[in-house]
């Protein structure tokens, strides 16, 4: 089975070209991601009008490239995939519409992949990991626990009640007056800061629910930059590094809850193991912290490349294969959905992909 997959959900237009065996083993033969950072620099965040726009001029030479790379025509590609949502409506509607219009017109089945189960997915293309697992999918706009029990069967264990881990990283940067994007800026400054000379919260830590919380440490950081006011490099790098350091102490408490409520629901498992994936798995600190853990817990830990770690179509085109071996393709008249939870029976919180949640 050999996929085309189109990504388009946010700011990255990606298209690649990944092969599912009769075993179950993965193989990508190509992997195209074009990057629109420099198009939403300026404005410190990303513009969806800008970032639509930019996927409508570059998505057909992508496609084109990721077939060259893949030494395939259209014709034998057996199937076609594109994410259906959540993300940003303009960018999805780029992408489902091209990938429909391209199934259609080469009679291909086409699949339309919810982007978060592209992430949960992911481990089993790199690492031919069996169900169930647990994955941490930490990003810009996503900060979630779920067991992956399954081919669409996830349960969300807890989600962020206020702000992505990725947005608060992007926010505290840009109040510190650091360049976008702001995660890989504020792991920067903190390399050269003093975590000790700044206290900051710890949201939820200790607390029973596996949920996250990140707005009261980004409002913190900004009491303690305007008390600081003007500040020098010295007082953003310190307080780059109490902000990851309360990050770190943060997700340690919140993921050592979630291995042990995995233990006691999967008590035969016997190689229990936690995935990564999202933007945030490339911060190296949490990282170190996140494999720390899961050693002393006797659990695995898996984070893909980095390459699959952010947005790219190699999950979605993956996905589709996935779902291809065990369930009929998807109708034409499939529509883009700004928001779609993995988990449709949890109650809706804000960063669980439900629109209109509250917390």
């Amino acid at each position: 089975m050999r996929v085309l997959g189109i990504e388009t959900s946010c700011d990255e237009t990606a298209a690649a070209v990944v092969e599912r065996d009769s075993d179950g083993h993965g193989r990508i033969l190509s992997n195209v991601v074009l990057s629109q950072i420099a198009d939403h620099a300026p404005y410190g965040g990303v513009v969806p009008e800008i970032a639509a726009r930019a996927h409508v001029e570059v998505l057909d030479r992508l496609i084109s490239q990721a077939l060259h790379e893949a030494h395939m025509t259209l014709e034998e590609v057996d199937a076609v995939a594109a994410t259906a949502g959540p993300g940003l409506i303009g960018g999805l509607i780029v992408g489902l519409m091209t990938g429909k219009a391209i199934a259609m017109a080469a009679h291909k089945p086409f699949y339309a992949i919810n982007h978060l189960e592209g992430h949960a997915l992911t481990p089993r293309l790199t690492d031919q990991i069996d169900f169930p697992y647990l994955l941490l999918l930490v990003s810009g706009g996503h900060t979630q626990m779920v067991l992956v029990k399954g081919l669409g069967n996830y349960e969300r264990l807890g989600t962020t009640i206020d702000d992505a881990l990725g947005e608060a990283f992007d926010k505290t940067a840009k109040l510190l007056g650091l360049p976008y994007p702001g995660g890989p800026e504020v792991e920067k400054a903190a390399l050269s800061g003093d975590a000790s000379r700044f206290t900051l919260p710890r949201p939820l830590k200790g607390e029973e629910r596996l949920d996250f919380s990140f707005s009261g440490l980004k409002t913190a950081v900004r009491q303690l930059a305007t008390t600081l006011e003007p500040l020098s490099q010295t007082d953003v790098n310190d307080i780059c590094a109490a902000f990851q350091t309360a990050v770190a102490d943060t997700l340690d408490d919140r993921v050592a809850r979630s291995l042990a409520r995995f233990r006691s629901t999967f008590p035969d498992v016997k190689e229990p193991a936690l995935v990564v994936a999202g933007g945030v798995a490339a911060n190296k600190v949490l990282r170190a912290g996140l494999q720390r853990l899961c050693a002393v817990n006797g659990f695995r830990f898996i984070a893909p490349p980095m390459a699959l770690c952010t947005d790219n179509a190699a999950m979605i085109a993956w996905a589709g294969a996935e779902r291809a071996n065990e369930t009929t393709a998807d109708s034409l008249d499939i529509a883009p959905r700004s928001r779609w939870p993995l988990d449709m029976q949890s109650a809706p919180l804000i960063g669980a992909g439900r629109r209109g949640a509250k917390a």
